[in-house]
């Protein structure tokens, strides 16, 4: 087949015979594989790997709309920029594959190996809808934020099935926070989802508990320190007449009533009073919730 054959929009590839030897030789001579026009495409069973070779060929910028790929061996196959779109994966070899700006809308991932899949940080959907939103396009921008949550969770359920329960999370993230954006902006579901992805990352970022945890600790010693809490009869917090040496040792006698109190462990040798006492009414149920919140979401992250 000659170059203009293979880019060719109008080719109808489901007449094409032999077009999966035609490519496997193709890829095999070495020359470049850009652009190629393969919808519909019969590929079944298709060798593209480049043997003895870690890097492997290129296929970039391909139309594999709806191309059966069914057991396909496509290991470290560079499908940057290609739409499989509706594409039938099912049970090809895409390990170290290179799926990034891929069109990835529908594809048939049943049984594929995706170990080591290149995936992008954000979908194409998702990129090209927030672009819309900035242009103020709020209808086309809903429409791909539906598009990648959709696209998101086939890929997610795939990689469940496959055992990697880690990338798998990640697309769960990206799917709760395609769904979040299809919210009306100024709804209370949607702030309430925004809050449960900025504690916890929809369950998947336990280190997010723990750096609000810190942050929250943080925030009350200091406003224990400012607003004064009581040692016995002693006062403590922020005193300016006295020294800074003075002033500091208050401040980490604060730290650790704002730790004690997050815990809910009230030893009671520093006590609240005045305007302090809403502060640690406020900090101990923070903290209660937020301790519960990360034992669920570390023993979800641990028992996968």
């Amino acid at each position: 087949m000659t170059e203009q054959d293979w880019l060719d929009p109008d080719q109808d590839r489901r007449q094409a015979g032999s077009l999966a030897e035609a490519l496997q030789t193709r890829a095999r001579s070495g020359q470049p594989m850009h652009g190629f026009r393969l919808k519909y495409a019969d590929l079944a069973g298709i060798d593209l790997v480049n043997h003895g070779q870690r890097q492997g060929w290129e296929l970039q910028g391909a139309d594999l709309y709806r191309a059966d790929l069914q057991n396909a061996h496509l290991f470290a196959l560079d499908l940057r920029g290609s739409s499989l779109m509706k594409a039938d994966l099912r049970g090809a070899n895409l390990h170290c594959a290179d799926l990034r700006d891929c069109n990835l809308l529908g594809v048939r991932l049943e049984g594929a190996r995706l170990d080591n899949v290149v995936w992008d940080r954000q979908l194409i959907q998702e990129r090209r809808g927030r672009e819309r939103r900035r242009g103020g396009d709020a209808a086309g921008a809903r429409q791909l934020f539906e598009e990648a949550e959709e696209t998101y969770r086939n890929l997610r359920l795939r990689l469940e099935k496959a055992g990697l329960f880690e990338q798998a999370g990640q697309f769960f993230h990206r799917e709760m926070v395609m769904r979040r954006l299809q919210m009306p902006r100024l709804s209370g579901r949607r702030l309430l989802s925004w809050l449960v992805d900025l504690f916890c990352g929809y369950g998947e970022k336990p280190l997010n508990v723990v750096l609000f945890s810190l942050g929250l600790i943080l925030v009350c010693g200091l406003l224990f320190f400012l607003v004064g809490v009581r040692h016995g009869d002693l006062p403590l917090g922020l005193a300016l007449e006295r020294g800074w040496a003075a002033n500091l040792g208050d401040l980490l006698d604060c730290l650790y009533y704002s730790v004690v109190t997050f815990t809910t462990l009230g030893y009671g040798d520093i006590t609240p009073h005045g305007l302090a006492r809403p502060i640690a009414a406020f900090e101990a149920f923070a903290g209660s919730f937020t301790m519960a919140l990360f034992v669920v979401v570390f023993v979800k992250k641990m028992t996968r």
